[in-house]
């Protein structure tokens, strides 16, 4: 499906849903090849449904949830996130957008380091232009959701890796989304510690009636959600 089709097409401004894809297309460049990854994907995710995407390696379970947070434009097909098309929106329209709808969960974290973590897991609040007292005292409040309220003035150096992946879960979630994407969020800790840390975040997003989308390879994280999808050949199928 075509951007300019899709725009039209009553499904990507269907309001029940958290996040859509439709007829997607992307691909990168590497040593002079053109690499598709993502061919026609299609995905629908409500309120607060969890949705886990396995597939092999290389298979595009990243772009495709770059493609999703509106971090990268494809090359064709619709994006669609609370009913918002982010191809008819103006790049500053889709950054704040993604700033106040969208929250990222990344395999590495992804905390700055010079920042403690309070002031981590405020800073979308700040660049969204809220009062540093208001963003602190949100961000006390997330700390303390996800047991790091006796954290909050450490700086990342000095959390244990499953610390700071809360830290980075209540990054996500300050901001009050309706949408958290992660990508591979266990896949650099310990058997232990990753399953207490999706544990974490599967309550956390239950409690709030976030929807959330899952890259995964694991098959026990993958069955904690509501449905799994298979990206094969650029494809999502069940």
């Amino acid at each position: 499906m075509a951007l300019t089709e899709a725009a039209t097409d009553q499904r990507v401004v269907d309001l029940r849903a958290a996040l859509e894809l439709h007829g997607v297309h992307h691909g990168y460049e590497r040593a002079g090849e053109r690499i598709e990854v993502l061919r026609g994907a299609d995905l629908e995710v409500r309120p607060g449904e969890l949705v886990a995407v396995v597939g092999r390696s290389g298979s595009g379970k990243s772009t495709l949830l770059h493609v999703a947070g509106g971090l990268v434009t494809p090359a064709a097909g619709a994006v669609a996130v609370g009913g918002r098309n982010l191809e008819s929106l103006r790049a500053s329209e889709r950054a704040v957008l993604r700033r106040r709808t969208i929250g990222f969960v990344f395999q590495f974290f992804h905390l700055l380091p010079h920042l403690s973590v309070r002031d981590n897991v405020a800073l979308p609040l700040l660049l969204d232009g809220c009062r540093t007292g208001d963003a602190r005292s949100r961000a006390d409040a997330v700390l303390d959701a996800v047991g790091l309220a006796d954290r909050a003035a450490h700086l990342p150096s000095e959390l244990s890796g499953g610390q700071l992946q809360r830290s980075a879960i209540a990054r996500a979630l300050v901001t009050e989304p309706d949408v958290v994407l992660a990508d591979e969020p266990t896949g650099n800790l310990d058997a232990t510690t990753a399953a207490e840390v999706l544990d974490l975040l599967v309550a956390q997003v239950r409690d709030r009636d976030v929807a959330l989308v899952l890259v995964t390879h694991d098959a026990v994280s993958a069955a904690r959600a509501d449905r799994t999808l298979h990206l094969v050949d650029g494809l999502l199928v069940p």
